[in-house]
């Protein structure tokens, strides 16, 4: 038997364990444990329920070792920016706050009042997003944290939890908008801002260290197999991008999943004044390398339309619905801060067109076109806005992520961006995770040969542009966007 890998791969909506086999040169996918995830109200705040994540991490190892294998690697990615405070007695003070949560409404603003934008962005190289965790801590429960021995990413705590190790991984810890570029450790002058101590986070480490055998008190608790705990690149982006089969020197990512992430791989960061007024970010890659990069909002507006149709259709049948209604019946700028968690989406986008005198969508296809044709728009966008820091023309863009499977959008990203889509795998973040593994224990040799597995071992399809088949669209969104207040620094 082939030897065995398993990718934990956590999202804001739901976690799965996938084990990952490496036969004849290819890689062999396989799911084996899907679980919800989500945040709920509890305290005041809306919590994950960091617990209920781990049982289903040990009940999806119990799977697989059912299923006949009794010795695996295993790799932990999750979302970014949040975090778990663990106390002097080893343990959570309380349940993780999501990044989603309305306390940091102001906190950006009220920070950078004191330590210009400019200043931070200098030492980090990190885009403004007011989730960040700079900001989560400035707003922390200061009893809280006075009783925190340590503060760890959610990879990195579940990884602690599994192993008694705990270590802060480079990938996921360049979120927090607190490391410093130049010195590769947290900035002092930013902890300092926040009231919280160097030491106070784990040491940290680069994607593939070994962090160490589950302990044994889970297998007393659990059918367990052996398992060794490899700390890979603990972003789920950073996996998926290094699960993405680019190549060349000039080509960009799309993540596509909840979030949307566009940015291409670089082996030195860019953080100059383009870039700052661009608030593009510079988060740490594995290898040396840097995911130069912009958030937009993502398939989670299609997942909340999703839910307010009561679950009636699929994905596919939304996508079927919206390919029946015309593109860019309306602008929607959808890195509007009021899309990132309102009471009911579908009122949400109604209310903004009609502020905005744009037409209202309606139905369950209109709703879905004007959300992807709008995501295209901004792709368009940011990628021409990429070309200019850069000072080079991208000349591919690889859509990885669930949103792979959408071929409309991207046939309009193509179109509109005037570039060529390769679109695939669905499952890079998984892969990603599988190859810093296999890298780990000599099964390949560096990431440039894991992009080759990856090519060989999972179908791409192409999308190119349609010549002027949308006109003079994206420069109208352009002005829509300059005038409503595009996601630039200010």
């Amino acid at each position: 038997m082939s030897k065995a890998y398993v990718a934990v791969d956590i999202g804001a909506s739901s976690g799965r364990l996938m084990l990952g086999t490496l036969d004849s040169g290819k890689l062999q996918l396989k799911e084996m444990h899907r679980f919800k995830n989500g945040f709920t109200k509890e305290n005041g705040h809306d919590r994950w329920n960091i617990d209920s994540i781990i049982n289903e991490i040990f009940v999806g190892l119990e799977k697989i070792k059912k299923a006949g294998y009794d010795d695996v690697q295993l790799g932990i990615d999750t979302w970014a920016v949040d975090y778990v405070l663990v106390g002097m007695d080893g343990k959570k003070v309380e349940d993780p706050i999501s990044y989603r949560d309305a306390r940091t409404k102001n906190a950006m603003e009220e920070l950078t009042s004191d330590l210009p934008k400019s200043y931070i962005y200098k030492k980090t190289g990190i885009q403004f997003l007011n989730f960040n965790t700079l900001y989560q801590l400035y707003t922390e429960n200061r009893e809280e944290l006075a009783k925190t021995d340590k503060i760890m990413m959610i990879p990195d705590y579940i990884g602690y939890i599994l192993t008694g190790n705990a270590v802060t991984e480079v990938t996921n810890a360049s979120t927090t908008q607190m490391l410093n570029l130049r010195e590769g450790l947290f900035d002092n002058n930013l902890l300092d801002k926040v009231h919280v101590q160097q030491d106070q986070f784990p040491r940290l480490v680069e994607s593939g260290t070994i962090l160490g055998k589950i302990r044994h008190k889970w297998h007393t608790i659990y059918d367990l197999p052996e398992t060794e705990v490899i700390t890979v690149a603990t972003h789920d982006t950073a996996s998926a991008v290094l699960g993405t089969p680019g190549e060349g020197d000039h080509w960009a990512f799309l993540s596509s999943g909840t979030w949307s992430l566009l940015g291409t791989e670089l082996n030195v960061p860019e953080n100059g004044e383009l870039a700052f007024q661009g608030n593009y970010t510079n988060e740490w890659g594995a290898y040396g390398t840097y995911r130069f990069l912009k958030n937009i909002m993502g398939l989670w507006m299609v997942q909340n339309l999703k839910h307010e149709f009561d679950d009636k259709y699929s994905f596919s049948e939304l996508a079927s619905m919206a390919e029946k209604v015309s593109p860019f019946e309306q602008y929607i700028n959808v890195n509007d801060d009021r899309f990132a968690n309102p009471e009911n989406m579908t009122k949400e986008i109604q209310d903004y067109c009609r502020e905005h005198n744009e037409k209202v969508p309606e139905t369950p296809g209109e709703l879905t076109m004007a959300v992807y044709s709008n995501l295209a728009l901004y792709y368009a966008n940011e990628i021409q806005e990429l070309n200019r820091i850069l000072g080079y023309k991208l000349e591919a863009l690889n859509i990885v992520g669930g949103g792979s499977n959408v071929a409309l959008l991207n046939q309009l990203t193509s179109t509109l961006s005037d570039i060529t889509v390769y679109a695939g795998p669905g499952e890079a973040t998984a892969i990603g995770n599988l190859m810093v593994q296999m890298i780990t224990k000599n099964d390949i040799n560096n990431i440039a040969d894991g992009r080759k597995v990856i090519k060989d071992s999972y179908p791409v399809k192409t999308f190119k542009p349609e010549t002027n088949k949308y006109g003079n669209t994206l420069h109208e969104y352009q002005d829509f966007l300059n005038t409503e207040g595009r996601d630039t620094v200010q």
